[in-house]
């Protein structure tokens, strides 16, 4: 009976924090008119389009971000099912291959978006030029022509402006979408990088570490490579860092305890982590303190964000570009 009470308080926990962050996610993001997510998605989350592919750093090309993110995103997607065919598909059972694996989600979506915003960079001023060009040509050819024919070329002048725009706009509806999944994976990354590397260095390898359990190369990389990757792309990018969006951080670890409980109400006996398990008098206090970890851990990601944006104005101020 003791042991079905604490279950319930653990259960408890998660409930109310997956109800706390779910109230959080609506309140700020879900209870928008149409117009207005119309509008939040053309600007992408209350930040410029153009942020979502552009560095902070003045002079450095689209291009490099680009190829940053490409670069993390293909030595993940090798280390991935490297490690997948080193040990067997438990290991997707691990909160470190969910996390790696969001990683690697938000750099799949930052190179797509990057080199759809690298082509628009490079190939938008010329698609601009030439319809110039070809509108001057026009004109000069109709010098001579009467006020008809110069009202005509207004007209067309107008055309050609409005088809310009018209394509800007549709290229901001297709990328409105993509661009603030990037952004909110962006940031749910970002906490969940923090968590699970602490946990994994501070907890696991000192205190819990078992008999069948022994540190290697593979695992180092797994459990610090993410971390590098999302930071030097944090020292690239020019993206937002609400602090709202921990929510979505409590979102995506209340999903991961949910499915292990569900694992274990099927039959399922292994738990990958031993502060998870419901079977000790010490589970309710295992789970609070996850829970209120999610604070502090999301916190010191966005203290790093906000040093870079406070201390390189000050420090660099001809070279760091900051637009939001």
């Amino acid at each position: 009976m003791a042991l079905e009470l604490l279950d319930w308080l653990c259960f408890g926990i998660v409930g109310v924090a997956l109800v706390g962050a779910s109230w959080v996610v609506w309140m700020k993001e879900g209870s928008y008119s149409k117009g207005d997510l119309e509008e939040t998605l053309l600007v992408v989350g209350g930040s410029k389009q153009t942020q979502l592919w552009t560095s902070c750093w003045r002079g450095v090309h689209p291009c490099c971000l680009f190829l940053t993110r490409f670069l993390s995103f293909l030595t993940m997607a090798l280390l991935l099912p490297f490690d997948a065919l080193h040990f067997d598909a438990t290991i997707f059972l691990y909160y470190t291959e969910w996390t790696f694996t969001l990683v690697m989600i938000y750099f799949t979506l930052g190179t797509v978006i990057s080199a759809h915003g690298c082509w628009q960079y490079l190939n938008k001023p010329h698609i601009e030029n030439g319809e110039m060009a070809e509108f001057l040509r026009r004109g000069l050819d109709e010098s001579m022509s009467t006020n008809s024919t110069a009202y005509k070329e207004n007209e067309t002048k107008g055309s050609i402006s409005l088809q310009i725009q018209y394509v800007d706009e549709e290229f901001k509806q297709r990328i409105g979408f993509w661009g603030y999944l990037m952004q909110v994976t962006y940031q749910t990354s970002a906490g969940a990088v923090i968590l699970t590397d602490i946990v994994f260095w501070c907890v696991i390898v000192p205190f819990l570490s078992i008999s069948h359990f022994k540190l290697n190369m593979l695992m180092g990389c797994m459990h610090s490579l993410n971390a590098v990757f999302l930071l030097l792309d944090t020292a690239l990018n020019n993206l937002p860092f609400p602090w709202f969006r921990v929510a979505y951080f409590v979102l995506w670890s209340c999903g991961y305890i949910i499915f292990q409980w569900v694992l274990h109400a099927c039959g399922f006996t292994w738990w990958p982590y031993p502060f998870l398990e419901l079977n000790t008098p010490w589970a309710p206090v295992w789970y609070l303190g996850l829970a209120i970890i999610h604070i502090p851990c999301y916190g010191m990601y966005s203290l790093i964000v906000k040093a870079k944006n406070t201390f390189l104005p000050r420090f660099l101020p001809r070279a760091f570009l900051r637009v939001y």
